[in-house]
């Protein structure tokens, strides 16, 4: 069982990594091009930086470990792990890219989180 588990987090962690390392990344590179001339050249040069890479790295590893964490759990019981990357991210951009964290948002981090206690219940 504490296998599954170790499968869910590795999912979660390697998720999360990504969304913080493509941000990052995009920050660098700078604002989306309008023009269709450019926007292919913005696209690849993003594809070949290797961050971006080690993004899709750890995209390939968090599907296989999902699929590891499958073979434990029922899909109905391990897929409201995966909502702990939301909270993750949330929190994570605000510490790294200074994001505003509103009531809002923090309101939905809370039912999240709920959410996730009390289906994890059953």
């Amino acid at each position: 069982m504490i296998e599954g588990f170790i499968y869910i987090f590795l999912t979660v962690t390697l998720t999360v990594y990504g969304q913080l390392i493509i941000k990052w990344q995009v920050n660098k590179v700078g604002a989306f091009p309008h023009d269709a001339a450019h926007i292919m050249s913005y696209l690849f040069h993003l594809c070949i930086n290797p961050w971006v890479i080690s993004v899709f790295l750890a995209a390939f590893l968090a599907a296989l470990s999902w699929m590891v964490a499958l073979t434990r759990f029922q899909l109905s019981y391990a897929y409201p792990f995966v909502s702990l990357t939301f909270v993750l991210v949330l929190i994570l951009s605000a510490i790294f890219f200074h994001e505003q964290v509103t009531w809002p948002k923090a309101v939905g981090m809370i039912c999240i989180i709920t959410g996730l206690i009390i289906g994890s219940q059953g």
